[in-house]
């Protein structure tokens, strides 16, 4: 079993916000991979899936994004899953709109909810699959901007870049860390 961690927050009003494309990304893989009935559990949403002959928990802390390492420990814990088997997906504010980074390891480069787990689980020695939104305009709060709407000449490009993480989920659920890096970093090396 794998675990693919989309980060969040909960509830109607941060639906398509910029802090949720983890969770977007969730729903992706649910509908391509035809996931089943949601559970509570880990104080998370959870689905299972199959991306071949991986069994797959989507995992969605429903803790707000500041405290997601605590429903992520939890899982963690229960199911006895090494890290190599764990990938975050998770919103950067430093990459332009719908730019996609998967990484090993790292640190959490500010991004709160991925601090959180980094301190629960007690190392940065994980994959995280990260997002671009953008940085906020002018002198605009970070806060007010993660959780504000794309703009609608955004949505197109997040609707694709939401398409290409569920692709590198696969990669990654199918051929490993190494090969996600390569196919979903190639193109967007211009960093």
């Amino acid at each position: 079993m794998k675990m693919v961690i989309g980060l969040g927050n909960p509830g109607p009003k941060y639906q398509q916000t910029r802090h949720n494309v983890g969770f977007e990304t969730l729903f992706e893989l649910a509908r391509r991979f035809q996931g089943g009935q949601s559970k509570n559990q880990f104080e998370a949403e959870t689905v299972e899936i199959r991306i071949g002959n991986e069994k797959i928990l989507l995992l969605a802390p429903q803790t707000y994004m500041n405290l997601s390492g605590r429903s992520v420990r939890k899982a963690i814990d229960f199911y006895k899953l090494p890290l190599t088997d764990i990938i975050v997906v998770v919103d950067d504010m430093n990459l332009p709109t719908g730019k996609l980074r998967v990484r090993g390891a790292g640190s959490s480069g500010g991004q709160k909810g991925l601090h959180n787990t980094i301190e629960h689980l007690g190392t940065s020695d994980f994959s995280r699959l990260r997002i671009g939104i953008g940085r906020p305009p002018g002198k605009m709060n970070a806060a007010d901007y993660v959780v504000g709407k794309f703009r609608k000449d955004e949505i197109e490009n997040i609707k694709l870049a939401i398409m290409e993480s569920a692709d590198g989920i696969e990669i990654w659920a199918k051929e490993g860390l190494e090969m996600a890096m390569n196919k979903v970093n190639l193109p967007n090396s211009d960093e």
